[in-house]
């Protein structure tokens, strides 16, 4: 049985839905609270058991790369002050995993990003997260789904039930339930109306993928938005191999929309016993 150890993080988008906060900065180190949402990303799925970290990137986003580097003047000034905590902190973030960098000299689609990354990924089974879904939940959401391919040895989706009135903002499953957190996958479709939604299961960042999926990606032609879609490739792929969907425990945040943004703020800064208390109290006022 083949262990998922590997993930790919695409990161080279330009993130302008949040321009101007993303004119200088990569939208993946936006805060919650105190850590980028990228940190969160990476967190997870080390605690999901992967150990090697690729993030696809471009040339603005340089930030991402110190952050999980080694910051030799940071670390000497904090010795100094004797900030052992923060040091400590400091030290894991770089330490969490191996990380790897490959660009993505053209933004040709989540497909093509997924593409670059073919010689780092070799015939392993990986992992796929997007770096500005972010997905709060006792179990690692992507853990969860790495336990539904353990099982079956085929590509697993992570998705998550949706507003019926909302399945035109997201990729919808049409699915066949095994038990109360699988379902195997008939076909996707993009955005579809209510109406013609053939469930309420959303995609939603969280990919666990077969390396035969490179053999679909690279013979994929542009989809949605002028770009190689993954969702086009792994549709192909379901028709002469199984494909299965695992709806994770959790709450699903995009971060790359502002609203969801701000309530993952609010949902993480909850979670501070340090802050909880006073910004109860302040919403109740508000």
């Amino acid at each position: 049985m083949k262990k998922v150890r590997k993930v790919v993080i695409p990161v080279a988008g330009l993130g302008t839905r949040f321009l101007p906060a993303t004119k200088a900065q990569p939208k993946e180190m936006l805060p919650l609270v105190d850590k980028p949402i990228i940190q969160y990303i990476v967190e997870e799925a080390v605690a999901s058991g992967i150990d090697e970290v690729i993030f696809v990137t471009s040339s603005t986003k340089r930030a991402i790369e110190d952050h999980f580097d080694r910051n030799f003047e940071l670390e000497y000034r904090l010795r100094q002050k004797g900030k052992r905590e923060q040091l400590s902190e400091i030290y894991t973030i770089s330490d969490m995993a191996k990380f790897i960098y490959t660009r993505q000299k053209t933004p040709k689609g989540l497909g093509h990003a997924i593409w670059t990354a073919k010689e780092l990924i070799g015939d392993e089974p990986f992992a796929v997260m997007l770096g500005d879904d972010v997905i709060d939940s006792k179990t690692p959401a992507l853990k969860q789904l790495i336990k539904v391919f353990d099982k079956y040895q085929d590509i697993v989706v992570g998705v998550t039930k949706v507003a019926k009135k909302d399945t035109g903002k997201y990729g919808i499953i049409d699915p066949v339930p095994i038990d109360e957190n699988t379902v195997e996958i008939k076909r996707f479709i993009e955005k579809p109306s209510p109406a013609k939604a053939p469930s309420n299961l959303a995609v939603t960042g969280r990919y666990v993928l077969t390396s035969e999926i490179f053999d679909y990606l690279g013979k994929q032609k542009k989809g949605a938005g002028g770009e190689i879609q993954l969702t086009d490739a792994i549709a192909k792929y379901i028709k002469k191999r199984a494909g299965y969907a695992c709806i994770y425990k959790g709450d699903y945040y995009d971060c790359g929309n502002k609203l969801e943004y701000v309530k993952a703020i609010v949902n993480y800064t909850l979670k501070r016993k340090d802050f909880r208390a006073p910004l109860k109290k302040y919403l109740k006022n508000l």
